[in-house]
């Protein structure tokens, strides 16, 4: 099972995937993302963090209350699931270059 694994480059490797995993996480959570509901009259923008970094709403929504709140909740759950899907495929990515362990749930991205 363990045959022509080369133990004493483990500690070697371990160094390599935390490098590469902190360089990864990086990346991601320097990414801006934007997320519109309502044709574009909610706009957020959010980073790799899942910090908003900006919110944007139409005037015309001032005036109508349960309008502008419905708006928001779509517009903040949608970014919501985008940074859990970078997430997700951040994890995959980082699996995926050492060893081909990126699709360990059986999924496609």
């Amino acid at each position: 099972m363990f045959e022509g694994i080369d133990f004493s480059k483990m500690g070697s490797l371990v160094e390599e995937m935390q490098k590469k995993v902190k360089e990864i996480e990086a990346e991601n959570d320097n990414k801006e993302f934007s997320v519109k509901s309502g044709g574009g009259m909610v706009e957020i923008k959010i980073n790799g963090k899942g910090e908003i970094l900006d919110l944007n709403i139409d005037d015309e929504l001032f005036e109508d209350k349960e309008s502008l709140q419905i708006l928001l909740i779509s517009a903040m759950n949608d970014a919501v699931k985008l940074i859990e899907n970078e997430k997700k495929n951040l994890a995959s990515k980082m699996l995926g270059g050492f060893g081909g362990f990126g699709n360990l749930g059986g999924e496609n991205s």
